[in-house]
């Protein structure tokens, strides 16, 4: 694959990494890359402080600039197509494939959802994320007031979201309710990311079962709130895992000794059903995506209603 066109990572320097010398700073911040990678890095040049060529031995002071200008790199490859599904003056709706991030991070820039559809829509600004190995629907907003209005009702729990997932093993209960807080942990690679935790925010999840197989149960989820990955910790926190996810074991946290990075894909997970009072037109405003094969049903419980997904 052709190169991209490289990016310019910006930071402040507040508290607590004052007094650290660069490498140190980037190898605690960043720890994808030891200090001698960092060191390589300023001896290329990559490495500016307010704007002048840094050098190992300098020790960080509170309030200065640090821009790391990261050549381009070749981006690891992924499925690329997205399909429109909504599309007006202020919204703009998309079926996101499994294994295409939603935005930049860690290695990925152009290969993500975000750059795609930029590149048509310029004006487009995601509402939300989908989890790189989650398919299904994102929303962008293309005004300024598609954008805050569509915010507010999310932090007013306006906006409806269900998700179909694979869970691991059969509830006992066609439904439940899951409410463990999930917050940041420490992870070996990443230093923290975000699992199960008693410290963490409050979280709440819906789950029915929609059909129970051999070994795994096809679930149907309505999350009343949005932390990070809440739908694999919550179903992980249930005793029901998704099935594949390298990483969220039962309880909701994961094995001390995991290599497995929130993005790494296995798992299925897809974005079936959004709702919510349009903007500006102030319609209510229902989206569908069909979920994969593996996620639709495979025998009928009730009759299927007009606007029911399969």
């Amino acid at each position: 694959m052709p190169l991209n066109g490289g990016f310019e990572y910006r930071v402040q320097i507040h508290g607590r990494y004052a007094g650290l010398t660069v490498p140190a700073f980037l190898a605690s911040r960043y720890r994808h890359s030891s200090e001698e990678d960092w060191k390589s890095r300023l001896d290329k040049g990559e490495i500016l402080l307010n704007g002048v060529q840094a050098h190992p031995g300098v020790v960080l002071e509170p309030g200065v600039w640090l821009v790391w200008r990261r050549p381009p790199w070749e981006e690891p490859d992924v499925p690329r197509a997205y399909e429109l599904l909504y599309e007006d003056n202020d919204l703009l709706a998309v079926a996101k494939p499994a294994g295409l991030p939603t935005a930049p991070a860690g290695g990925f820039l152009e290969n993500t959802l975000l750059a795609l559809v930029r590149g048509k829509y310029p004006e487009a600004t995601p509402l939300h994320r989908l989890g790189r190995g989650t398919s299904g629907i994102v929303l962008f907003a293309r005004t300024r007031r598609a954008k805050s209005g569509v915010c507010a009702a999310m932090r007013r729990r306006e906006v409806t979201k269900i998700y179909r997932a694979l869970a691991s093993g059969l509830p006992g209960n066609d439904s439940f309710l899951v409410d463990t807080r999930i917050g940041p942990v420490p992870h070996p690679r990443l230093g923290t990311i975000h699992a199960a935790s008693p410290e963490g925010k409050f979280a709440l999840s819906r789950v029915i079962v929609l059909e129970r197989r051999s070994r795994a149960s096809l679930v149907e989820v309505r999350i009343e709130t949005g932390r990070p990955h809440q739908i694999r910790v919550h179903l992980a926190a249930a005793g029901h895992p998704l099935v594949g996810d390298p990483l969220y074991t039962t309880g909701g946290g994961f094995s001390e000794s995991t290599t497995a990075l929130p993005g790494d894909c296995g798992y299925l997970l897809h974005a079936v059903r959004l709702r919510l009072q349009h903007p500006v037109t102030a319609a209510c405003l229902e989206i569908l995506c069909t979920p994969p094969p593996e996620l639709r049903r495979t025998r009928r419980l009730l009759p299927q209603a007009p606007n029911r997904v399969p």
